[in-house]
């Protein structure tokens, strides 16, 4: 199979990122974001055009939210790219899709590198086409030396499975005598995630008005700030973005204890 045209990339030893730009919005800034990224194709349908027309012009929402997130110094983004539920989309469709990432993954290689961008995927990669993920695993080890944003794509994703397969390794351990089942906690279980490395999400996006987390990152969200746009994916852009982050900002996190002052007067949720 011919191999997409791609651009050229400045080597690992050429990068000279720029010191973060970070807006001030007035409050606490997320370090970690998530995006549930909903209404390709609703955009699409909207404006009488096929499905597909909405996952292409998606991709310039991605490039420009992954960029001004490198560009305010966001630790990391995960973006969620096609679910395991995915695979049940008509076929052309899911072939577009998996087309439309091979392309994303070597066209996108130099906006990467000139942000200094890590890239990392997460799910049930061994789903994907072997071209797919042939090219995914060369993207990843060329940001792989990168010191900025982890830019992380959940791709044949989903939260329950990822727990399944966690627990299906846990069993397994502890029959083989490598774990104690006693001393199995929260923090065993996410030793065993995909990615038990990156923190939390700080902030959960989700666009097009859904009011659902679709099976996204179920473990890891349990304290995040949701902020869900009206907008369809390839309609958030910056601006949406920093108006997520200013709701967030006015954002007071308790993680289920009492605000700062609650505790003597005996009031907060």
């Amino acid at each position: 199979m011919a191999r997409e045209p791609s651009e050229p990339v400045r080597s690992k030893t050429d990068q000279t990122r720029p010191d973060p730009e970070r807006p001030d919005f007035g409050g606490p800034f997320p370090e970690n974001i998530a995006v549930i990224m909903d209404g390709n194709g609703r955009w699409a349908q909207e404006r009488s055009m096929r499905r597909i027309y909405g996952h292409r012009e998606g991709i310039n929402s991605v490039r420009e939210i992954t960029t001004e997130c490198a560009r305010m110094g966001v630790n990391s983004l995960t973006l969620y790219s096609f679910s395991v539920e995915n695979w049940k989309r008509p076929r052309v469709e899911v072939r577009y899709l998996m087309r439309l990432l091979r392309l994303f993954l070597i066209r996108e290689r130099k906006t990467l590198m000139n942000n200094g961008v890590r890239l990392r995927c997460i799910g049930r990669l061994e789903d994907l086409p072997p071209e797919a993920l042939a090219v995914l695993r060369e993207t990843e080890e060329l940001t792989a030396g990168n010191d900025g944003m982890l830019l992380r794509l959940a791709l044949s994703y989903g939260s329950r499975s990822e727990i399944a397969d966690a627990l299906k390794r846990v069993a397994a351990d502890a029959r083989d005598g490598r774990l104690d089942p006693d001393e199995i906690d929260e923090e065993t279980i996410r030793r065993y995630l995909y990615d038990p490395e990156t923190p939390d999400p700080d902030l959960l996006i989700r666009t097009a008005g859904e009011m659902r987390l679709s099976n996204f990152l179920l473990w890891q969200i349990s304290y995040a700030e949701i902020h869900v746009a009206d907008v369809c994916w390839p309609d958030f852009r910056k601006p949406q973005l920093h108006a997520a982050l200013r709701e967030y900002a006015r954002r007071v996190r308790k993680f289920g204890g009492l605000e700062r002052g609650a505790r003597r007067s005996g009031t907060g949720a």
